[in-house]
Formats: structure tokens, sequence, C-alpha cells
């Protein structure tokens, strides 16, 4: 089938130059709900695969502590591959730069995903092999999807209001996943017939939604951003020495790597740790989708107040107050004196939506980075920002895979069966002190450190466009 008559292939993805049309409301959407796909299939593993792993294949949680460290390492790897891949393509068809890759990857992701939860008849040994040869290639076409997706909203647009918008779309629909799975996932397993094969369906569900998600978002979004700065990498692929150089030189995207490792693993240790908390020391699994619901309820509102804060108040007052909220709720939960269900999720509800604040202004930093890179190096590298920048996201997961793994060994957990004061102490400490603690460090960093604000950037925006007219 022929470009032309793809039915998919609409609207047209490239405008020759420069665009000032706005992002429509329909594209705000279809980007949002890209992130939801994404998230069906990922949420699944950084969730659930650890307690899987622990669970059902009988891996010690070192070992599956271990798959996850390395997988992720791995994948950070593969990032950098994937997005110099993306910046030296020469061939841009009518489908645009990035959108082809979400087309062509998104069954193949959830495929992946389904592997990922299938319990073969192995060994024990083999079961381990199993384990990291199914994340590995799940990390692997994850990042040949996320890259390009990632990288589009400084493709969409260069206003700093939309690009805030399209990032809170976008974490929007990352929380409208993770609240689905984790509302959902456990109920639905309930309702499954008690065997794997009953588990696998509802992994597959999850995972054919996700892909015909992403497949509406491929189908609702354009790429307008392309500036007369970058024109010669149409004729001459963009060399890998320059473009690494670039990113070294670009202290704010060094800088949101650095904070991003350390809220990012925060979070993800936290949504590891809670079913173990759920389970082990409130002892109620029940009570996991309640906080799921309360908690995403008050993510989607810190998600709705982004735009307006980081419009009055500025992405940087946005992104420190919601670290200080953030911390709040996690030492309130610590050092509330008699622990229950109701005091959890009460003050899970607030450190979630501080979160939501941090969180929902990542992309819009990075895009901001492109801009910084273009200005100071000449080179506009939209693949190797996102690329870099989504390694220290790996490298954050690839820390919140790994330790709860760790420390439930030294504490010495032993699945399905109850736990001892130390171990319970040892979820504990995961699930409310680890996040804590970085929230604060982040705060501090990002107060002292960030110089990218709104006026700098659009002086740098003005600059560039001398330059290119």
């Amino acid at each position: 089938m022929t470009q032309q008559s793809d039915v998919l292939a609409v609207p047209p993805a490239v405008d020759a130059a420069p665009s000032v049309l706005p992002v429509t409301l329909r594209e705000k959407i279809a980007y949002g709900l890209g992130d939801v796909g994404n998230g069906f299939m990922f949420d699944l593993g950084q969730i659930y695969l650890l307690k899987f792993y622990t669970d059902t294949l009988g891996l010690p949680p070192a070992a599956a502590g271990g798959v996850f460290f390395f997988t992720k390492i791995f994948d950070a790897l593969a990032d950098f591959s994937v997005g110099t891949w993306v910046d030296r393509r020469q061939r841009i068809g009518p489908r645009g730069k990035f959108r082809p890759f979400m087309l062509y990857g998104a069954v193949p992701l959830g495929l992946a995903t389904v592997a990922s939860f299938t319990q073969p008849d192995f060994s024990p040994d083999g079961m381990l092999l199993w384990a990291y040869f199914t994340y590995m290639l799940f990390g692997l076409i994850y990042s040949i999807v996320n890259i390009p997706y990632g990288s589009m909203i400084a493709a969409m647009t260069q206003d700093p209001v939309e690009r805030a918008q399209l990032a809170a779309w976008r974490q929007g629909g990352s929380n409208l996943a993770l609240l689905i799975t984790t509302v959902s996932f456990v109920p639905l397993l309930s309702m499954a017939p008690a065997t794997p094969q009953g588990a696998l369906c509802v992994v597959a569900l999850f995972a054919s939604a996700g892909v015909a998600l992403q497949l509406f978002c491929y189908a609702n979004i354009r790429e307008r951003v392309r500036p007369a700065t970058t024109a010669a990498r149409d004729r001459a692929p963009l060399p890998l020495r320059p473009a690494l150089l670039a990113i070294v030189r670009n202290r704010p995207l060094l800088l949101l790597c650095l904070v991003n490792v350390l809220t990012f693993s925060a979070f993800n240790v936290k949504l590891v740790a809670q079913v173990y908390y759920c389970q082990y020391v409130l002892q109620d699994i029940n009570i996991l989708p309640w906080m799921g619901f309360f908690s995403m309820g008050c993510v989607f509102l810190g998600v709705l107040c982004v735009p307006w804060l980081s419009k009055h108040r500025g992405k940087k007052f946005t992104f420190i107050l919601g670290c200080a909220i953030w911390a709040l709720g996690e030492l309130c939960n610590y050092f509330w004196p008699a622990p229950d269900s109701v005091s959890f999720i009460l003050f899970s509800c607030l450190a979630f939506y501080g979160s939501a604040l941090v969180n929902s202004l990542y992309w819009a930093f990075a895009s901001d980075a492109v801009e910084y890179g273009e200005w100071r190096t000449g080179l506009r590298t939209e693949g190797m920002v996102y690329a870099f920048f989504t390694f220290s996201r790996k490298l954050s997961q690839a820390i919140a895979g790994s330790l709860p793994g760790v420390v439930l060994a030294w504490v010495g957990y032993r699945p399905n069966s109850l736990q001892t004061v130390e171990v319970q102490h040892g979820m504990t400490l995961l699930m409310f002190i680890y996040p804590g603690a970085l929230a604060l460090l982040t705060l501090l960093i990002w107060w002292r450190g960030y110089r990218l604000d709104e006026q700098r950037y659009e002086e740098i925006l003005l600059d560039l466009q001398r330059r290119s007219g």
C-alpha cells in the first residue's frame, strides 16, 4: 500500500517551513492518549513484574532486582542508538520524522508486553534467562516507539505555553494509564481463571488497548517545526561526535537529567513498594485499587493546575512547589503515629498531587533544552536530547527496579508469608523515606541551579529566529 493511500497517514505530517498554526485540541487529546497507550504496557511491568518474578516465577528477590537493573542499563544504551538513528534520518516522507516509529512499533511492543508475563516450563536458571530476554526485548522496542513519541513536542510547536499544555496532556495520559492499571488490574485478575493463561489474557487486554491508542495518536498529530538551521541534515547525516558534544554543552539538559534520576526513581520505587506495603504492612492488598483511585484523582488535579501555575508563576516555581508538597506527603505518612488505610490514602493523595506538578513539566523542560542546545551549538538534535533525557529515566528505573529487590532480600523477605517487623520497616522506608528525601534534594538542586526561565527562553528563541531569517 502506498503512503498516499494509507488511511492512517493523515493529516500531512510536516510542513515545508516552520508553522505558526496552533496545536489543536484534537492533537492535544491524541498526544495524551498516546501516553495512555504507552502506560498500559509500561506500567504493567514497572508495578507488577517484580512481584510476578518473585511470587510466580519463583526468582529470588535479589536476582529479580538484577533483571530490572541490567535490562534498564541495556535500555538506556539502546536509547542513545535510537536517538542517533532518529536524528540521522535523511529521507523524511509525508508521515514525518517521528511518527513512523509509532506506526510500525506499536504492535511489536504489545507482543513483547505479553511475552514478559508468560510462564514457560523452564528450570530456575531458564526462568531467569527468560526474564532477561523478554524484558530486554520489551525495553528495546519501547525505546524505538517512545523516543520519537517524546521528541514530538519539540516538533509540534515552539510556543512555551503550548509546550506546557502538551506536557500536561502527556502527563495526564500517563497518570490515566497508571490509574487504570492500578485500579483495575488486580480486580480483573481475580475475575479471570486462576491459571497462568487467565493472567496472560488480562495482560493481553491491556496490551491490545495500548496498541490501539498509540495508533490513534499517530493518526491525529502532526509535525510542524523544521528550522532552517537544520536544513543541512536533509543532505547529510548529523555526525555523532558533534551531536554528543552538543549534549555535553547543554547545561539545562544535564541538570534536568540529574533531578530526573532522583524524582523518577523515587516515584517508581514507590509504585513497586506499594504492592508489598499494602499486602504485608497494612495487610490488605484490596486497599491498593482504592489508594490508586483517590491518589490518581489528586494527580489529575495536579495536572490540571500545571498550565495555570506555569503561565502565571512560571515552570520553575511550579516544579519547586510540587517537590515541597510531595516531600510533605511522604514524611507525614512515615511519621504518622498509627498508620492505617485512611491516613495512608490521605497523605498519599497529597504526595501524588505534588509529584504531578513535578512530572508534568519534565517534557516541557526537555523541549526547551532542544532550543537551548540549538542556540548554543547550532545543532538541533531532538532525538539525541530526548534520548539523553530518557537515558536518565532508564537509569532511575534501573535503580527503582533493583533497589526494592535488594532491600527485600537484605531484610529477609519471604513471599506469601507473614513478615517480620524488620521486613515491614524496610518496606516502609522504601515507601516513604526514599521518595520524600529525594523530593527535598530535587527541590534544592532546582532552586539553586536552573536558570532557563521563561524570559531567558524567549530571548533564545528570538535569537534563533534572527539567525534563520
